[in-house]
């Protein structure tokens, strides 16, 4: 059995009887006048299908005797495929997704298929992925859910999204290795970076170097926008204008990720624009790997994301008192003020919350970091961690992180 209906198995187990889950692949916005931003899938749709294209459903429903799977797409238009190409073929669906050929149908029958299958049989409950910290986004599931209220004020609307996320939240072999791909990717960017770093480039030159080793290995899209921040940039916690000119002395701070499979990378990596850190660069930098290390040793099945912040949290105020930054932990939130960790995966902050105990299989940042905008200081240091049986495993661990290691790129 492939993974992926494997994975649709899991979720109907999951699902009550007489009910029906809805996916939707989503479809590139309007960017302006006919020009639209790049496609990127619904990840729990792509979760379930394997297929990333545009405008098309995924159902499942589950009656008392009867499981079915459809999929609905968008049907080719031969005068417009001289334009854009064809669309994704109905034999192309079944390779990827394992759905049944005479299951996969036309997205023009979509609603026709909906009306009757909830009118035709004793369906309870639609199950819909409504989560979503922005309030405009799953504009299509929250249209879907309006229409099914509207004709059928009986069918309860149900929130998939707890169920979905425990599923997504542990990785299986298929997605650590995208994860380790799109790492060892990141990785040869991050060092060409670097290499061809020098005082008086602009960030954005900085970020052209990145940019040339993902292309160069077929990446087209980022985990997320680059942050190339130097000088008192790197105090900005998600700064990403990468606009200004590098200074002589200035600490430039990378976090940047590639994305291979859709499955993201998130590591950050601060270097010094000069070849060598400075007395003060030096010992803050050791305080933050010091807190990296720490953080790394304590991570493991049973503990909590919430958890872990606090032992960083701890480690941080112990190095920023010896070097008198502050007088009390209290005051460590003015150079620390963001948590140390977040899950990875089909997202780069991807599903799971602060207070979930850890598992293996799960994939974590261990980003600890200070920002002193007084000094024009900001460094982070981020690796991406496997949750193990018995600890974890950095996935990232063959990015240089250790003061000389960093210092010696330029030798080497």
């Amino acid at each position: 059995m492939s993974v992926v209906k494997s994975r649709r198995e899991s979720l109907i187990n999951s699902l009550e009887d007489n009910s029906i889950a809805i996916f939707y692949s989503s479809k590139s916005p309007i960017k302006s006048g006919d020009e639209r931003y790049p496609f990127s899938p619904n990840r729990n749709y792509l979760y379930f299908t394997n297929l990333a294209i545009e405008h098309s459903f995924l159902v499942i429903y589950k009656t008392d005797d009867e499981i079915f799977e459809k999929l609905f797409i968008e049907r080719n238009d031969p005068v417009l495929a001289r334009w854009i190409g064809e669309k994704p073929s109905k034999e192309f669906c079944f390779e990827k997704s394992n759905i049944d050929i005479k299951n996969i149908n036309y997205m023009d029958d979509f609603f026709g298929f909906l009306g009757s299958t909830l009118s035709k049989y004793c369906i309870d409950s639609v199950y819909l992925y409504l989560k979503n910290i922005d309030w405009e986004n799953n504009a299509t599931e929250k249209k879907l859910a309006r229409e099914v209220t509207k004709h059928f004020p009986y069918i309860k609307i149900k929130d998939i999204s707890k169920i979905v996320n425990n599923f997504r939240v542990k990785k299986d072999e298929t997605e650590i290795e995208n994860i380790k791909k799109a790492i060892a990717i990141t990785k040869e960017a991050i060092m060409f970076l670097i290499k061809n770093a020098k005082p008086g480039m602009y960030e954005y030159e900085l970020e052209a170097y990145f940019d040339f080793i993902l292309r160069k290995n077929g990446v087209t899209d980022f985990a997320f926008k680059p942050i190339i921040a130097s000088g008192i940039n790197s105090t900005i916690l998600h700064y990403s204008s990468n606009n200004s000119k590098t200074n002589p002395g200035d600490v430039v701070l990378l976090d940047v990720g590639a994305q291979y499979n859709y499955y993201s990378a998130d590591i950050s990596r601060t270097f010094p624009i000069s070849g060598k850190f400075t007395e003060r660069q030096n010992a803050i930098y050791q305080i933050v790997l010091n807190t990296m290390k720490k953080v790394q040793s304590e991570a493991k099945p049973g503990i909590t994301l919430f958890e872990l912040n606090e032992v960083a949290k701890k480690a941080l105020a112990e190095g920023c008192k010896e070097i008198k930054l502050i007088n009390s932990d209290e005051e460590l939130s003015k150079y620390y003020f963001h948590s140390i960790s977040h899950f990875l995966g089909l997202d780069t902050h991807d599903v799971g919350g602060k207070k979930i105990k850890l598992e293996p299989g799960m994939v974590i940042t261990n980003e600890p970091g200070l920002y002193i905008p007084e000094e024009k200081i900001g460094i982070r240091i981020e690796d991406d961690l496997l949750i193990t049986e018995k600890g974890c495993e950095n996935l990232s661990v063959d990015i240089p992180r250790e003061l000389f290691d960093i210092e010696n790129i330029w030798r080497a």
